[in-house]
């Protein structure tokens, strides 16, 4: 969420921010709107009760009928700019939601994917001097995942893990895991099953609503009203809701390890077959909570990216780093790059790691503050980053270190969670 005294100064900043990320300018001219309404009934609301106050003492030293009827026609007036002034509070507060976050200078604009910046690639892609299989081909041969029999109990996207799959998919998330809690970051197992006002902390409400689990509705309780999260970014960034902490006691460092759940309507039609892109999977996801300073959160940025990159490197993958353009970065993000990884089964590269810059813009939403040394109250920054989906990595591992005839070679960093280094078919 932007400071609404922000969007006040700066309303074409805020507008050309709007427009880049393909959303419509109004929003911000309703805002504003709604915002001067709300502060001019706010103004006489407040005048009002100062003038009821001011009488109630008078009647507490005498009553009189003028007294009494000035009473009740401050009470009228006020019972009937009240509701008003609640109704303009809610307007303002769902408009304030549909504000995205202000992309850093160092962002590309663009509309899509086609304005994203390749910013840099490490290692090759794997020489094969056989036809290379995909995923569902080695997957399925190898007994490691059941696809038809997923789509006969979960429908559409479900899959089935088995065998040695099972165990390749816990040895990516485990050793993603150690690696990470080795730098400092704290292991948290957070619940996925959370309240609205989670998602809305997160940013991940009002956009991305259509695009998850809905569980539970009760009209007359407004906190029955549970999704299941995408990622474990939701409930970590809640977890220190409306908490305020100590300067020194920041930065904030954990690795979520959690089931996700997404619809994908909107990639309808996309990655249909395999496993590429699912409606649940394992992840682990980074959440930093640092200090309200863009050159500290720049440089935790490189270094969120590092660690993503380091174990893509560890496991010997070719890949690529993408800096995302505006249009193709998310509303709530100020800067993010994409980490994607080359899958030979598709002859193309595959999204495997997310690493974003959320400045204030969770926390405002969250209510997460800081005493600065010099005292003041700051809201702090926030970032969040992939470091392993389960699927996708699973993945690349099966294609790119498939064999000719028809193994999979497991990396050597997997081999000690796995108990073997060969995968091979076991009847």
């Amino acid at each position: 969420m932007l400071d609404i005294q922000y969007i006040r100064d700066h309303p074409k900043t805020v507008r050309r921010a709007v427009t880049s990320k393909n959303l419509n300018p109004k929003v911000v001219d309703n805002l504003l709107d709604i915002d001067q309404k709300r502060r001019q009934l706010i103004a006489q609301v407040e005048d009002l009760r100062s003038q009821r106050n001011q009488l109630n003492q008078q009647l507490k030293q005498k009553q009189t009928p003028k007294l009494i009827t000035q009473s009740k026609s401050l009470k009228s007036k006020l019972q009937d700019l009240e509701p008003q002034l609640n109704q303009l509070e809610k307007s303002f507060q769902d408009l304030l939601l549909q504000i995205p976050n202000l992309p850093l200078k160092d962002v590309p604009i663009g509309k899509d994917s086609s304005g994203n910046k390749q910013v840099k690639t490490w290692g090759k892609k794997p020489t094969l001097d056989f036809e290379p299989k995909n995923h569902i081909e080695l997957g399925t041969s190898l007994g490691l995942f059941d696809l038809e029999r997923g789509a006969k109990v979960a429908g559409f996207r479900g899959y089935y893990l088995t065998g040695d799959g099972v165990r390749l998919s816990l040895a990516i998330m485990l050793y993603a895991l150690d690696k990470l809690s080795g730098k400092g970051f704290n292991l948290v197992m957070p619940p996925i099953i959370n309240r609205r006002s989670a998602f809305i902390n997160s940013g991940h409400f009002p956009w991305g609503e259509s695009e998850t689990y809905r569980l539970a509705q009760d009209e007359t309780d407004p906190d029955n009203d549970y999704f299941l999260a995408g990622t474990a970014e939701v409930p970590l960034v809640s977890l220190y809701a409306n908490e305020t902490f100590s300067e020194k006691d920041l930065p904030i460092k954990m690795v979520g390890f959690s089931p996700c759940y997404r619809r994908e309507i909107g990639n309808y039609g996309k990655d249909t077959k395999g496993i590429f892109r699912v409606h649940e999977f394992l992840k682990a996801e980074q959440v930093i909570i640092c200090k309200n300073d863009l050159e500290e959160s720049l440089q935790w940025h490189e270094k969120l990216l590092s660690y993503a990159e380091e174990i893509l490197q560890d496991l010997g993958l070719h890949y690529r780093v993408m800096l995302m353009c505006t249009g193709d970065m998310g509303e709530p993000q100020a800067k993010k790059y994409d980490i994607e990884t080359w899958m030979p089964g598709r002859q193309d590269y595959g999204e495997t790691a997310s690493d974003s810059i959320m400045t204030d813009f969770q926390s405002r939403r969250a209510n997460i503050r800081y005493q600065a040394a010099d005292g003041t109250l700051k809201f702090a920054h926030m970032l969040n980053n992939t470091a392993a989906p389960s699927t996708r990595l699973l993945i690349a591992i099966l294609e790119n270190y498939q064999q000719a005839d028809g193994t999979v070679k497991v990396p050597a960093p997997l081999v000690p969670y796995v108990g073997k280094d060969l995968l091979r078919r076991e009847d």
